[in-house]
């Protein structure tokens, strides 16, 4: 039987108390970091066809 540990943190920050599920968070970061790649791939897609029809470069 396999068991899933669940990694979680605590924050307490004077009568509050936080819970932080790491792997959530862990996905939520990578989810962020995939989506920032691409925006950058789309905008460096978009300036190298600018470039070319500026340039004329087929």
């Amino acid at each position: 039987m396999k068991v899933k540990r669940m990694e979680r943190r605590l924050i307490i920050n004077g009568n509050a108390v936080f819970e932080l599920d790491e792997a959530c968070m862990l996905t939520k970061q990578i989810k962020d970091e995939r989506k920032e790649e691409n925006t950058h791939t789309s905008y460096s897609n978009r300036y190298a066809e600018e470039f070319k029809k500026a340039n004329r470069i087929e």
